[in-house]
């Protein structure tokens, strides 16, 4: 009973920032501003997709795919498309894999993993950038050091303004609006993945306590594919 009195509180809590979440993308939209999103389709992304889903005007979600995303993500991605009824706008880049090799013949992944990211990543959202005016991403200040600096609105590359509307949300706060919603979750997260990005560049996290990028590039200093650095004129730690 003490649960569900405290999962209650929660989600009356979250549903006032739901509801000036919704007032600030109406104020976008109807106030003429080329909007969209962007999702990578993982357990994070969940609640920000279902508030989305909920608007009364349509907010297009780019999905950036690398070529090299767990089977999982791509079904997972399908679910909630079917589940929430989102409009996803798949983008790829045009470069092929068999150009994104080194001199020693071997995949940019191994090699040069920030050259890489800025092929499949970067490039492919840099032209919508540069045609819209407000990119709606779901990043939390506690994912890592560098998104402790971010703010809940950034100015990012080619004029555009960044909207971070869960950046102050807790893992708690994502975890129990989900469950209360009954929104799925990403399948290996049960397998311990709590950041998925590309397979040949995310592991299982095994300590919870640690910042969730943890996963991503194992014993290497990057953290950040540049879409929330490069993109936005910070510097990746």
């Amino acid at each position: 009973m003490e649960s569900i009195r405290f999962t209650e509180k929660l989600i009356g809590e979250l549903s006032g920032r739901v509801t000036m979440i919704k007032e600030k993308l109406a104020h976008y939209h109807f106030s003429g501003k080329k909007i969209f999103a962007t999702s990578s389709f993982q357990t994070q992304s969940v609640p920000l997709l279902h508030i989305l889903s909920e608007l009364d005007f349509i907010i297009p979600i780019y999905f950036i795919d690398t070529g090299y995303l767990f089977p999982e993500t791509y079904l997972f991605k399908e679910q909630l498309i079917a589940q929430l009824g989102l409009h996803v706008i798949t983008i790829k880049s045009t470069v092929s894999k068999l150009m994104q090799i080194d001199k020693h013949h071997q995949f940019l992944f191994m090699t040069d993993p920030d050259r890489c990211c800025h092929i499949n990543k970067i490039l492919p959202l840099e032209s919508i950038i540069q045609t819209h005016d407000v990119w709606i991403s779901g990043v939390r200040e506690s994912q890592s050091k560098v998104r402790e600096g971010f703010n809940e609105e950034n100015q990012g590359k080619h004029g555009i303004v960044r909207y971070h509307p869960l950046l102050k949300w807790t893992s708690k706060e994502i975890y129990y609006y989900s469950k209360y919603y009954g929104l799925p979750e990403h399948p290996l997260q049960a397998q311990g993945y709590v950041s998925i990005g590309c397979i040949p560049c995310t592991a299982k996290l095994m300590d919870a306590n640690t910042l969730s990028r943890k996963g991503r590039w194992a014993g290497m200093k990057k953290e950040e594919c540049g879409l929330h650095t490069e993109l936005m004129g910070v510097e990746s730690e």
